[in-house]
């Protein structure tokens, strides 16, 4: 089971890596196809633009043909994608392998949680689902670590080719080890192969120790859900929560943290770097993602997601203003200080990002909706999230064009902002039973389901 859920997890591996990679290649890009900055924040959105469909549609395939097949088709998906990526003959060819890779991103943000909360025993479900988001952030730092590597092997000018054809291997192998995994017991059910699903749970193992009593609760399950979808969303008693989801989901984008992961060695050669030493610091910045990712996640529940995101907030705006402040003071005559001034405080944002918003989105937009309607909570959240990555990677270029300052302090003006949502308006979620979340937040009611109790 820990086996299948942590080939699962690959597919947030790939995500990350794919998220990050095209950050080495932005001035190659320039180069090749004769990009301007509006072109350029175009080639970088165009992979989130698939991303956006990927999330939207993954649902149905997966319902229809099951979760695994589905994965083997994300996998597809990415290697299709590193390998047309590499080897793009125009701009219209890269923009569409690219645009596959974004599905893939999408779907795998869907589909694989999906299939390990499955397949997981609910002592261990926590934490094998966080597995995914450690991988994305590994994912991530991998992606930054690649593409310094290749730098420095120089392959000439086709090393931005190979920075995308590198996914390839590692798409390969999770396409090959999905074969090793079952499909999901939840799905079997749900189509009527119940025989298959009690093979699936007695090699998985079960939370009640029952192999057929873990099936007909399954299928018990099955009668609230289909009562829950006919539950309408945009209702005035979900006002709250959806405003709440919008909002986190939001600001996480509103902060620049895209601009950062698709731009960081553009920002660094802006600040004065060269190419070899930009590509080392947005290793750095990649290794402390990874680092306080996982402090932030070995606390939320200690903490609170009030304090994480008050913390992140403060640490955004002294390292968003520091950021913003040195470009409007170094302008395009960086020193070596004001370099490592600009270093230091994207260092501090991205601890900031992973041990506050990063850490605290996903788990706050699963507390607040009540059952009936969680799914669509979540795609919403998802939605938005995506759609404003999209803008802001998509704008990035054409604001910094002008002055990275200009930039840099818009995101902390938006942060400002967070910051006054957290303390005005936030509610706490850590220890508090799901159904009283509900009822703080006027979303409760006869009619709902008995709610999950919390982890």
């Amino acid at each position: 089971m820990i086996g299948s859920a942590v080939i699962a997890a690959l597919g947030g591996l790939l995500f990350g890596f794919d998220t990050a990679v095209i950050s080495g290649t932005t001035a190659s890009l320039r180069a090749v196809f004769r990009l301007g900055d509006f072109g350029l924040g175009f080639a970088v959105a165009g992979a989130l633009i698939g991303t956006i469909l990927g999330a939207l549609a993954a649902g149905w395939p997966a319902d229809r043909f099951g979760r695994r097949p589905v994965l083997v088709a994300i996998a597809v998906l990415y290697a299709v994608s590193a390998l047309g990526s590499a080897l793009a003959w125009d701009l219209a060819s890269f923009l569409a392998f690219r645009f596959l890779g974004g599905i893939g991103v999408g779907a795998a943000s869907v589909v694989s949680p999906l299939y390990i909360a499955e397949i997981a025993p609910a002592r261990l479900r926590g934490r094998l689902v966080a597995v995914t988001q450690f991988n994305v952030v590994l994912g991530i730092l991998l992606a930054f670590f690649s593409n310094y590597a290749i730098a420095a092997i120089d392959p000439g000018a086709d090393a931005w080719r190979w920075m995308f054809g590198v996914e390839a291997a590692p798409a390969a192998l999770f396409f090959g080890l999905l074969f090793l995994t079952p499909e999901s017991p939840r799905w079997l059910v749900a189509r009527g192969r119940l025989d298959e699903a009690g093979a699936v749970l007695a090699r998985l193992g079960t939370d009640r120790g029952s192999v057929e009593g873990e099936v007909e609760e399954i299928r018990a399950s099955f009668h609230a859900e289909r009562r829950a979808l006919r539950e309408p969303f945009l209702r005035r008693k979900y006002r709250v929560p959806i405003l709440l989801a919008v909002a986190i989901a939001a600001f996480n984008q509103l902060s620049g943290i895209n601009a950062l992961m698709y731009y960081a060695p553009d920002i660094f050669r802006m600040a004065g770097a060269g190419e070899g030493s930009a590509l080392l610091q947005a290793v750095a910045v990649g290794g402390v993602n990874l680092l306080f990712t996982t402090a932030a996640m070995a606390i939320i529940d200690r903490f609170g997601r009030r304090r994480l995101m008050l913390v992140g907030s403060i640490g955004y705006l002294l390292s968003l203003g520091t950021t913003a402040w040195a470009f409007y003071r170094y302008g395009d005559a960086f020193t070596p200080l004001g370099g490592a001034v600009v270093l230091a405080s994207l260092l501090v944002f991205i601890a900031s990002h992973a041990f506050g918003q990063g850490a605290v989105i996903w788990v706050f937009i699963s507390e607040i909706f009540p059952n009936p309607v969680r799914a669509r909570g979540q795609a919403l959240g998802s939605f938005t999230h995506w759609v404003m990555a999209a803008l802001i990677s998509w704008t990035f270029p054409v604001i910094a064009a002008a002055s990275g300052g200009h930039a840099f302090a818009f995101y902390a003006a938006m942060m400002t902002l967070q910051l006054l949502w957290v303390l005005f308006i936030m509610p706490e979620t850590k220890g508090i039973p799901l159904e009283e979340i509900q009822e703080r937040l006027g979303a409760g009611g006869p009619g709902d389901q008995p709610p999950a109790r919390p982890r």
